[in-house]
């Protein structure tokens, strides 16, 4: 069998250190290596460690989210990815190149076709309509009016704009203006968007509409996004893998799941306790393996057999060789209706066709509603196969576990055990990356 060729993620971040002085590689990279604080070589040298040490993989079509609070060092990490800002060590690498290492022309030709950047602030140029704010970076890259306003119009088109093509800036809204800053950057074709606080001067409301539309081109574009924010609920939204920064450091990286129900540090656990936990957690953490019956296989005999035994599911599911459902069988049914023929195989006559079912991504708060009928509700996938039930007995549980670990934080808290010192529960900075769960797939 041919071996699978080893595909490099898409940015790969090593050791990143962004140090802010005079004669930082001098003076304070050897201390901060040595493991001296960030608050004594600003004392002893007059120099502001912004990154320290930062590692991390992003992989192609996912939403990587770095979150911190202000000076947690967060938008300096992102502007050192494309070199906006010039790190002090480190590597930074894009398709496996280190574009730390490139010279001024490979650099703009990286910034050019694979990355590009969102900012907070919309930066739109007043004087041109907004399709020319959409085509400006193909202006700047040569492109021919022609095409540069049919990308822009595309792009306009995909986020809702098309219609003001040919309107100023000052005619649009703040959340308008956010999506011209969003199909400038799509315009430039990258693989790759750099997202820096790109919602964070909108409403809530706007903003949790721009969260919405964001993943709505995900599932449509598969870019690969590293998107900065200082909300844990919007981190938690939209990120496939969060990184949770303090002082310079990641503290933790984890799905969001894992943001919630793992904390690494004190600090973390803290931070995560006010968060609505019941819409973090899925279907696909929470479900268990489904008791399935296969038509065409199984005979009526060994329903009924499954049905009667000690401790046995009150419902099946019924699937055919694909695993997809073919219907629901429930005990009071085929033990009421399947002692006719025991070599009977035709399941099919005994099935409830209309069922609980939902997708995997779905939330504790939508699966509570769907369990409160008794029948174990069936996690079917994008090809309509069967990945596992939930039971009402599994959101309890998890809903109590969400309970005891807000409870914990809470008692933590009170007591003083709360501290802003990351490494008191054994982490180290980028070694706080956390065991991941099986059930939990990420793209």
């Amino acid at each position: 069998m041919e071996a699978k060729e080893h595909k490099d993620p898409k940015i790969r971040v090593e050791d990143l250190v962004m140090i802010f002085g005079r004669q930082p590689r001098r003076e304070a990279l050897p201390m901060l290596k040595e493991g001296v604080a960030k608050d004594e070589i600003l004392a002893r040298t007059g120099h502001v460690v912004g990154v320290s040490n930062a590692s991390f993989t992003v992989q192609e079509g996912e939403i990587f989210v770095v979150m911190g609070l202000s000076g947690s060092g967060k938008s300096t990490l992102i502007r050192c990815v494309n070199r906006l800002i010039e790190p002090t060590s480190g590597h930074v690498y894009i398709d496996g190149e280190d574009v730390l290492q490139v010279d001024k022309q490979r650099l703009r030709q990286i910034r050019r076709t694979k990355m590009a950047m969102v900012f907070q602030h919309f930066a739109l140029l007043p004087h041109k309509t907004v399709w020319e704010n959409v085509a400006y970076g193909l202006k700047i890259r040569g492109v021919s009016e022609q095409e540069r306003r049919s990308r822009a119009l595309e792009s306009l088109d995909l986020v809702g704009l098309k219609p003001w093509a040919d309107r100023h800036p000052a005619n649009l809204s703040g959340g308008m203006k956010q999506r011209v800053g969003l199909a400038r950057a799509l315009a430039m074709d990258a693989d790759i968007l750099l997202m820096d606080e790109a919602f964070g001067a909108l409403d809530p409301l706007i903003r949790r509409q721009m969260q919405n539309e964001l993943l709505q081109l995900q599932d449509t574009l598969q870019k690969t996004v590293l998107f900065i924010t200082h909300d844990l609920n919007e981190a938690l939204r939209v990120g496939n893998h969060v990184a949770i920064m303090k002082d310079g450091e990641i503290v933790q990286i984890g799905t969001p799941v894992e943001i919630i129900t793992e904390p690494a540090t004190n600090y973390v656990a803290a931070f995560v306790q006010d968060v609505d936990q019941s819409r973090v957690l899925t279907a696909e953490v929470v479900m268990k393996p489904a008791d399935v019956l296969v038509l065409g296989r199984d005979a009526v005999q060994t329903a009924v057999n499954r049905m009667k035994a000690k401790d046995a599911a009150s419902h099946f599911y019924v699937v055919n060789e694909q695993k997809q459902i073919e219907g629901l069988l429930s005990r009071h049914r085929i033990l009421r209706d399947g002692k006719a023929d025991n070599k009977d195989k035709d399941l099919s006559r005994y099935l409830d066709r209309e069922y609980p079912s939902t997708h995997p991504g779905a939330s504790l708060t939508e699966l509570y509603a769907l369990v409160a009928h008794g029948v174990p509700v069936a996690v079917i996938d994008a090809s309509g196969r069967l990945m596992g039930t939930v039971h009402a007995s599994d959101v309890l549980s998890s809903l109590a576990t969400i309970e005891e670990i807000g409870g914990q934080a809470d008692e933590e808290q009170a007591t003083g055990i709360v501290t802003g010192n990351v490494r008191e529960n054994g982490s180290n900075g980028n070694g706080a990356q956390q065991k991941r769960k099986d059930t939990v797939e990420t793209t």
